[in-house]
């Protein structure tokens, strides 16, 4: 039986869904294909219809999970630079991304495991964050900051350690406080938190 081309792409998508909550969940280096492939209700022997390797499935699970990362947010062309960047690091620094594992960043996710990662997936995970860095210096740039490109790159490295950190502690309310200081931290420093 042959697929439409929508079809195999929405089956391909049903996969990647399933791996980038596997990874979320269990990290990449416990990504179980078979049990991957059932979860999105295929068996895994179907598996080499859509990806030529393990590699290749994991960087598109990265791909999919950028997708659907928060920083999407960033590119609303029809919101004022400070709303962006406040609505940004207000969700990025909030419990609900902390505890989801449906959805948000991957870099928190990742970055512990960039070094034991295949070369290509760590690019992308590099090429992540720079995308990251490049839509908040936009937005400063568009403020007014003379140094939109530094500011940028120290936010998105204080954002991403501060959700790891608040991953890593088991006491909520010091997880919860953890991200509201820092929350408010770049907020402050960035002159956004009369929105507040």
């Amino acid at each position: 039986m042959r697929y439409s081309p929508d079809q195999k792409q929405a089956t391909r998508d049903r996969v990647l869904e399933a791996a980038a909550k596997h990874v979320r969940e269990r990290g990449p280096a416990r990504l179980a294909l078979a049990r991957v492939m059932a979860d999105a209700g295929l068996t895994h022997g179907g598996f080499y219809a859509h990806f030529r390797s393990k590699d290749d499935f994991l960087r598109a699970t990265v791909e999919r999970m950028f997708a659907d990362s928060p920083f999407a947010m960033l590119r609303d062309e029809g919101q004022a630079p400070s709303d962006a960047l406040a609505r940004f690091v207000d969700y990025y620094l909030s419990p609900g991304h902390r505890d989801t594992r449906e959805g948000g960043c991957p870099l928190p996710f990742l970055a512990a495991d960039a070094p034991r990662l295949p070369a290509d997936v760590r690019e992308r995970l590099a090429g992540g964050a720079r995308t990251m860095t490049a839509h908040v210096a936009r937005h400063l740039a568009a403020l007014g900051r003379s140094d939109a490109e530094r500011e940028a790159s120290s936010c998105v490295a204080e954002v991403i350690g501060a959700m790891v950190l608040a991953r890593a502690e088991l006491d909520r309310p010091r997880s919860d406080a953890m991200l509201a200081r820092s929350r408010s931290a770049i907020l402050r420093r960035l002159a956004l938190e009369k929105r507040q």
